[in-house]
């Protein structure tokens, strides 16, 4: 071996032992576009690109255990190794409640990507919620105007697998057989109004979900198409699939598990934060505010987490995604963040979700286990564009009724 081959080796030996011991960003680190070099291998290359060009910084805070209730905790081991996946898909058995599949995953289990998605779906976020208000901005990355503002009102009903509010597991007369519910009305603007959305994410993941739209406009309750959960909703960036991270057939994707990685996700305190002049309500709640290039990023911190990597590639081909990419936390089995893939393979969207830790948000929110989503952005990279989204959440509201995601309640809420 002669010595500039030698030197070659050592010279790769070195660069390979440098980047192996890279250490991660510490708490109060800003990354921005001097220092995202050193700390690329600790986030999303999609992120690392837009710091890099001065769109938006991060501020890294302590990391903080978000564990679910122990009521759940309690269903996963007293249910342990009862769930499983037969061939069929979109087909779990014997599944009753807590995390189906609570071990880590082996990226050499062919079915790791299915059992991650079961867990996604059947992560602790709460039995029930109240969203209100909730506000969308429709935003021009290039001039961060606000082409448009809604607010909504929102709710989310556990009908089974319940843990905390009774009854528990499951509601009675459930003869539909639905897992969860979902309902949105448009409060403003006025030509919109009263606009609803109800949607029934059904337990048969084999059976078609269940949605409908309530027009304000023309007084009249239809069912939503299949095709429609794909589309823009009301204009925005957002589709009726990209709800909650996925609001669709679990059948319908093929879930691949790409690895485990320790990361920076945005998990904060929201009383942590540099909130908006924006507020609510008798306890005064403010607004997480938003700020970068069109004011598309959420002003939060990050905390450095484990996070599975997983892909979602639609079967449906006439979909307008070619995959989805998710960064899920490991611990509360939330997804955080990813990437949006156009039907011809180009990367199109990257979707944030932030998210609070309940004793540092609303009162109602402490001691609920529940990571509160507290702010959300869609941004177009192709289009130059986003929507952002600010949520009061409360969880675990004792007061919502199975009857308020009925059809016939749309029709009584629009009169």
């Amino acid at each position: 071996m002669n010595g500039m081959n030698r030197l070659s080796i050592f010279l790769l030996f070195f660069i390979w032992s440098a980047c192996s011991q890279a250490e991660p960003p510490s708490p109060g680190t800003i990354l921005d576009s001097s220092n995202i070099p050193n700390f690329s291998e600790f986030i999303d290359e999609t992120l690392v690109k837009l710091i890099a060009d001065g769109d938006f910084t991060i501020e890294v805070t302590e990391k903080e255990s978000f564990p679910p209730h122990p009521n759940f905790e309690t269903a996963t081991k007293q249910y342990y190794g009862q769930a499983n996946l037969p061939n069929e898909p979109g087909v779990l058995n014997n599944y009753i409640a807590g995390r189906p599949f609570p071990d880590p995953p082996d990226i050499n289990d062919p079915r790791a990507g299915d059992k991650l998605a079961w867990n996604m779906r059947y992560n602790y976020g709460g039995d029930s919620s109240i969203v209100k208000p909730f506000y969308w901005q429709y935003r021009n990355m290039r001039t961060a105007k606000i082409e448009r503002e809604l607010s909504f009102a929102g709710m989310t009903l556990r009908f089974k697998h319940r843990v905390v509010l009774r009854p528990i597991p499951d509601l009675p007369n459930n003869a539909s057989q639905i897992y969860a519910g979902i309902y949105l009305q448009v409060l403003n603007p006025s030509d919109i109004r009263n606009t609803q959305v109800l949607i029934h994410r059904l337990e048969d993941d084999t059976r078609q979900e269940e949605g409908w739209l309530y027009l304000g406009t023309q007084r009249r309750v239809r069912r939503l198409p299949t095709g429609q959960n794909t589309d823009a909703f009301l204009g925005s960036d957002i589709m009726i699939e990209d709800f909650l991270g996925y609001n669709g057939r679990l059948m319908d994707m093929e879930w691949k598990y790409l690895g485990t990685v320790r990361v920076l996700m945005p998990f904060f305190r929201h009383d942590e934060l540099n909130l908006s002049n924006r507020s609510f309500g008798s306890d005064n709640f403010h607004f997480v505010d938003f700020f970068g290039r069109g004011n598309c990023f959420p002003k939060i911190k990050w905390q450095y987490r484990t996070a599975h990597l997983i892909e979602a590639i639609p079967k449906w081909q006439q979909h307008p995604l070619s995959k989805r990419l998710y960064y899920v936390d490991a611990e509360t089995l939330f997804p955080a963040y990813g990437r949006l893939y156009d039907n011809t393979g180009k990367l199109w969207k990257f979707a944030v979700a932030g998210y609070s830790h309940p004793d540092h948000h609303l009162p109602q929110n402490r001691g609920s286990h529940v990571p509160i989503l507290d702010a959300v952005t869609m941004i177009d990279l192709q289009a130059h564009h986003c929507t952002t989204l600010q949520p009061r959440t409360v969880v675990n509201a004792a007061d919502i009724r199975a009857s308020d995601f009925a059809v016939q309640a749309l029709r009584k809420k629009g009169r």
